[in-house]
């Protein structure tokens, strides 16, 4: 049987998949955590379940630990028909518009792109490296987060600074999650039983990561990340949008540059607003009367709120709005709350659908809703392994 190996690495993690590119079929999946602290973590599920505490100092000993669960299960990765190994790459700059089979340039230019990612492409980098020293002779494909993104009209792209120092810097918005936005939006499709092409959607992919999509007729042409996957929505531990000015005043009030890094990107959000950055703790809280907990969800409500307002306007009306990842999924009432009150934008919320506990594509929109209401599973490394084998056949 051929594979196709999915890799996707985060700042402080490695997961992997192995999915029959056919069928989408997961014969073994897995997670190493962690990657840099005194003690990791790997899960991995295959011929058996296992979980086992690893120390992994970076991405290219977190790779190793991958290879010897396998082995462990008696069913080493290079004996298991992979043809082609997919990398999902958060950063692509202006360049990579599209899946690229990765050569050495390619990948050099992924580690130099860390510049806008810090968090993510250099451990990418590193999991490619380890990647293809154990697969040499099959194909590797970096599929890029922003790709999707590249459809954005300039007005939508370009900041209001000096158009030199933009250019000198990379400073422009790239937006993130397009993998995410863009498997959702063609599911959406699907469900509906209507061409991608006839359809104006907002995709809401919320997360311990948030972001807004608007898609026109299968094209991303806004998002509300931005340079770096901070701008935009309320998040789990990162701010969203915030005034520069207050990020100047702030370094005039004594933070430096890496105080300021670690305060918006890895103590705000709901993680400042409560001490934890799980949407179901902070849920739990706010039901037990804790006004701080309530004060998040109401914030983060606004600012979903305000961009999809945005982007109706933008779209010129909508067809499908659709939530989708881990909170959008799972969160009736988060989805009630967005929704609320905007009968007169034709967005009317079917409150039994909206609290089923079903799961899997559905609507929840009620019946002669203008705009259809959709829940989407996010399935970005089965996205991951259809583009990689697009691309090499």
């Amino acid at each position: 049987m051929n594979h196709i190996l999915v890799i996707n690495a985060g700042s402080s993690s490695i997961k992997y998949q192995l999915i029959d590119p056919t069928s989408g079929e997961r014969s073994a999946a897995g997670l190493v955590e962690r990657i840099g602290e005194a003690e990791g973590r790997i899960v991995h599920r295959g011929v058996r379940e296992e979980e086992r505490a690893v120390v992994v100092p970076d991405h290219g000993a977190a790779f190793d630990e991958l290879v010897a669960a396998f082995a462990r299960q008696g069913a080493p990765i290079e004996g298991l028909g992979i043809t082609a190994v997919g990398h999902r790459v958060v950063q692509g700059g202006e360049e990579f518009v599209a899946p690229t089979l990765i050569d050495d340039a390619v990948a050099e230019r992924i580690l130099e792109l860390g510049a806008l990612a810090p968090l993510h492409n250099p451990g990418q980098y590193q999991a490619i490296v380890a990647a293809r020293a154990l697969f040499p002779r099959v194909p590797h494909v970096a599929v890029f987060d922003t790709a999707f993104h590249q459809t954005m009209p300039p007005s939508a792209y370009t900041y209001a600074i000096d158009p030199e120092v933009a250019a000198e810097h990379g400073v422009r918005r790239y937006g993130f999650h397009g993998i995410s936005h863009q498997v959702v939006s063609r599911r959406a499709a699907e469900f509906l039983g209507r061409p991608l092409e006839s359809l104006r959607q907002i995709v809401l992919h919320l997360g311990n990561g948030a972001s807004a999509c608007a898609v026109d007729r299968g094209r991303s042409v806004d998002t509300s990340m931005g340079l770096t996957p901070l701008e935009g929505l309320v998040m789990g531990t990162r701010s969203g949008d915030i005034d520069p000015g207050a990020l100047l005043h702030l370094l005039r009030g004594g933070y430096d540059v890496g105080g300021l890094d670690r305060l918006l990107n890895g103590r705000s959000g709901l993680l400042g607003f409560t001490g934890s950055n799980d949407f179901r703790d902070v849920r739990a809280a706010a039901d037990a009367g804790d006004s701080q907990a309530a004060l998040a969800i109401e914030v983060a409500v606004h600012r979903i709120r305000h961009y999809l307002g945005a982007y109706l306007v933008e779209l010129g009306g909508l067809d499908a709005l659709i939530f989708t990842a881990g909170v959008g999924e799972h969160q009736a009432e988060l989805r009630a709350a967005v929704c609320a009150d905007l009968e007169g934008f034709g967005i009317r919320i079917d409150p039994e659908r909206n609290a089923s506990p079903e799961r899997g594509a559905r609507r929840i929109g009620a019946e002669g809703s203008p705009v259809e209401i959709l829940v989407v599973p996010t399935d970005e490394e089965a996205e991951i392994a259809r583009e990689t084998l697009r691309l090499v056949g």
